[in-house]
């Protein structure tokens, strides 16, 4: 009898294994045939120089990290517990909370992990790993989603190993029922969330069935197209990821993930690991978990019910029409280091920021500021007294000096469509000559800043000629002033010309920059000087420096603390309206671009006052001095 038994239960076991294994092979491979068809294209942002800019990491087979040396499997909770060398995909198996460390530091990563991924992945192909997974509260739905691992993310917040991927959603019961239809929905993972499309959208490139993805540079953010991107939530990350090229395209290998739970961590072990995919670091600058420990692994389409509808582009286009976005990117990139930095030494970030706030207080403190006495303004005034007298005159005045601002924009606007035209020929050249194409690349920056100096120029030069006149006592407007500075326009464009040929040729290496910083201020009296003094450009540059003569320091903190906070004051604004409204980007960079214009004349009247400060100072000074000016500057005066 019991032998009778013994043989029901053979035969049984044998008869389900013919009936079930098909079926399920079956399966597997219809979930293979569907990842194939709809295999990603990548296009990723290419790197021209080793340790350049661009993005050195390509969608990364697990097979390469697991015996390999330089790879090591530590934990949990302690970086210095080392399990293994070289683990295998069995030793990462039940693992909670370990990590695996590869070789660099993720808060000081320098081009470590640059040249370790390309020695790792040299000779290999690029990989992507499919899973096909439905869920049970949503039945007629079926995901498709394929996983890019990442060696190292190098965003705002550093870290080693990264994975994102994308998910096609089917009307279908099955993955032979997907292989008769279409997706109707496509999720792209960025940083903690993701945006949605339908399969017709006019966003979702699609090659041959096969959707085109665009990670960001560094970040590995997935985007739909190429432009810079901006985000100010943890859904969308907060900073700017750039998928702009020139593009590498890849068309990685596509491994398909069973999805029976026990055919896949028979067939791909490390797929059960429940540790972090890299080094042990604080915060979110850790190792991140991998795909089985992602809500998307189990529950697809819940997920995809937060799907965000759109991502954000920065517009493009010249100084004036970016300053909220390009400041916004800038500051995010900035701060963010300065908290790595925090986080690996304290003490000297601590000790510069307590110091410069320090000498703000001091100076503050120690300045006089009254009395105020806007006119008389052939006079000597204190630091505080040069400040305030500014202020009081715009505010006396604010319909003078706020015209003055407004018939700036025009000045920037035609700034912004000359630049724009460069662009266009750089771009278009780009494909002829490259030595063409840089070429043109430098005259734009020239034209740039030529353009931007100018309009500061007349600004500066109205701004002098109005206060001349307001202590005249004569009647002025915005117009007025604006026709007495223009009278001096070409000496003053000859002048920014000279200016600009010493300031980009020093610039051009870093070295120099300190030099070019120290001619700005010796010059940044030039407009005031050809407009009130009538000097030709070479001599006004020299007249400037005799200015600023032994007052460097005065000069350069009144002018470049009063220009920072004009230049300042436009993009903050609109990058608090970034997280604070809704207001479309072209409308916080308008916004940025009219503060910017508006709080240009109490530069330019911080600059006249520093003006005839500095001439009253000097013709105070002994006469053996005044005998060392120039003949020309002598008979101007």
């Amino acid at each position: 009898m019991v032998g009778a038994t013994r043989l029901v239960f053979l035969a049984s076991v044998i008869v389900l294994a013919l009936v079930v294994a098909p079926g399920a092979a079956a399966d597997l491979a219809d979930e293979r045939a569907l990842a194939e068809k709809y295999a990603p294209i990548v296009r990723i942002v290419e790197q021209q120089d080793v340790c350049g800019y661009g993005e050195p990491f390509i969608p990364t087979d697990i097979d390469l990290l697991l015996d390999e040396e330089t790879v090591a499997l530590r934990g949990p909770w302690n970086i210095t517990d080392l399990v293994e060398i070289a683990p295998t995909a069995n030793d990462l198996v039940n693992r909670f909370e370990y990590h695996l460390d590869f070789p660099g530091n993720a808060l000081a990563p320098g081009c470590d992990y640059n040249r370790w991924a390309q020695r790792l992945t040299l000779g290999s192909e690029p990989v992507v790993y499919a899973h096909v997974v439905g869920e049970e509260g949503s039945p007629g739905k079926l995901a498709l989603q394929y996983w890019f691992f990442y060696p190292f993310n190098d965003f705002n917040n550093t870290h080693e190993g990264d994975w994102e991927m994308i998910q096609l959603v089917f009307d279908a019961v099955d993955a032979r029922a997907a292989l008769a239809t279409q997706p109707v929905e496509v999720g792209y993972s960025s940083h903690e969330g993701a945006e949605r499309a339908t399969w017709d959208d006019e966003k979702l490139e699609v090659v041959d069935e096969r959707p085109v993805v665009y990670p960001a540079a560094g970040s590995h953010a997935n985007k739909y197209s190429d432009a810079l991107w901006l985000g100010s939530s943890a859904e969308a990350g907060v900073g700017c990821d750039d998928t702009r090229g020139p593009h590498r395209e890849l068309s990685p290998r596509v491994v398909t993930i069973p999805s029976d739970s026990e055919a896949a961590e028979e067939a791909y072990p490390w797929i059960a690991f429940e540790g972090r995919w890299g080094e042990l670091q604080k915060a979110f600058y850790n190792g991140p978990t991998g795909p089985n420990l992602k809500t998307q692994w189990t529950l697809p389409i819940t997920w995809s019910e937060d799907w965000r509808d759109r991502s954000y582009a920065v517009p493009t286009g010249g100084t004036f029409g970016t300053g909220s976005t390009d400041f916004f990117c800038s500051a995010v990139a900035k701060g963010s280091r300065a908290l790595t930095q925090l986080l690996i030494n304290p003490l000297p970030l601590l000790v510069v920021v307590g110091t410069l706030l320090g000498l703000v207080i001091f100076a503050i403190v120690r300045a006089t500021w009254t009395p105020v006495a806007p006119l008389r303004i052939a006079r000597r005034r204190a630091w505080g007294q040069i400040i305030a007298a500014s202020a009081r005159m715009y505010v006396k005045r604010p319909l003078l000096f706020l015209g003055l601002g407004v018939l700036l924009i025009p000045i920037a606007v035609v700034m912004t469509f000359v630049q724009w035209l460069l662009i266009e020929a750089i771009d278009l050249l780009g494909t002829v000559s490259g030595e063409g194409a840089g070429a043109w690349a430098f005259l734009s920056v020239i034209v740039g800043t030529t353009f931007a100096l100018l309009g500061l120029g007349l600004v500066m030069a109205a701004a002098a000629c109005a206060l001349v006149e307001i202590d005249a006592n004569r009647p002025v407007s915005a117009w007025t002033a604006y026709r007495l500075a223009i009278r001096r326009v070409r000496p003053l464009l000859g002048a920014i010309a000279l200016f600009v040929v010493v300031w980009v040729v020093l610039t051009t290496t870093v070295v120099l920059i300190p030099v070019a910083i120290w001619l700005a201020i010796r010059w940044c009296l030039l407009a005031p000087v050809v407009e009130l003094d009538g000097l030709r450009p070479f001599v006004s540059l020299r007249r400037s420096a005799e200015l600023v003569r032994r007052r460097w320091l005065r000069v350069g903190s009144l002018v470049g603390i009063s220009a920072a906070l004009a230049l300042i004051a436009g993009p903050l604004l609109g990058a608090i309206l970034i997280f604070a409204s809704d207001a479309p980007f072209v409308v916080l960079n308008l916004v940025a671009g009219v503060v910017y214009a508006l709080a240009m004349p109490f530069v330019a009247l911080v600059t006249s006052y520093v003006y005839f400060d500095s001439r009253a100072r000097v013709e105070l000074e002994p006469v053996e001095r005044v005998s060392e000016l120039p003949a020309e500057i002598e008979l101007a005066r």
